[in-house]
């Protein structure tokens, strides 16, 4: 596994996989992230984003059932791995731990 550093986008993408658990795959994980982020995305940086995380070894694949909606095509589904749920844990922890440690006074009057 290479790297444990996350980009913001690797973050969020990993979050929507484990938000989305049985149901994630590139499309739902790019419409609901629109949705949460308000932000508009192409569909290619998702998939970039999936296939880079996996080769970390923070998610693993499978393919899913075909269904006719999809004209029998399989799709491919995301979900976490240990390293991957390891690796959100210690990002939320820093994060945390870095607005805990953020003095009252700058927020006193400012909001």
């Amino acid at each position: 596994m290479k790297g444990t550093q996350l980009g913001e986008f690797e973050e969020l993408v990993l979050l929507t996989v484990g938000i989305l658990h049985d149901d994630a795959y590139a499309l739902t994980i790019f419409d609901e992230l629109q949705q949460k982020t308000n932000r508009k995305m192409i569909l290619s940086s998702v998939h970039k984003t999936l296939v880079r995380l996996e080769e970390k070894g923070y998610l693993q694949s499978y393919m899913g059932g075909a269904t006719a909606a999809r004209g029998g095509r399989e799709k491919r589904l995301y979900e976490l791995t240990q390293s991957g749920i390891k690796v959100l844990n210690q990002t939320k922890e820093l994060r945390n731990s870095m607005w805990d440690n953020i003095p009252k006074v700058v927020w006193e009057g400012r909001i």
